[in-house]
């Protein structure tokens, strides 16, 4: 019987190593098909990193841009509100002007009407 037992424990244990090995293969497989699928996903985490900074670089230079077409813009009204300032203020000079001028020529009326007034005395004691 010992040797009936010895037989059985070797094909027991054959038939374990056996196992081992299979299942060693498949565990060796599941991590070699695990380290491609990571490989893959760095792979087009990579690549889409590269898309997003070119992207960013080029948000960065519209934004270069519109920040020196702003500060542009700004001068410009600036220099508008410079011109409408003078403006306003030539208006300004312009409408007191046109008053007196209006007063004068109110006096120069009156005169005008005083003279004509007094030329008609004279006419009429002639």
């Amino acid at each position: 019987m010992s040797a009936v037992l010895i037989v059985v424990i070797v094909i027991v244990v054959m038939i374990l190593v056996g196992v081992a090995a299979v299942a060693g293969r498949r565990a060796a497989a599941r991590r070699r098909l695990e380290k491609e699928r990571l490989a893959e996903q760095a792979v087009a985490h990579r690549g889409e990193a590269e898309v997003r900074a070119a992207k960013a670089t080029d948000l960065s230079e519209q934004e270069q841009a519109k920040r020196a077409e702003a500060t542009e813009a700004a001068a410009e009204a600036e220099r508008h509100a410079r011109l409408a300032e003078e403006q306003r203020s030539r208006a300004d000079q312009l409408a007191e002007e046109s008053d007196d001028t209006s007063a004068r020529v109110e006096r120069e009326r009156e005169r005008a009407r005083r003279h004509g007034a007094k030329a008609e005395e004279i006419e009429e004691e002639l």
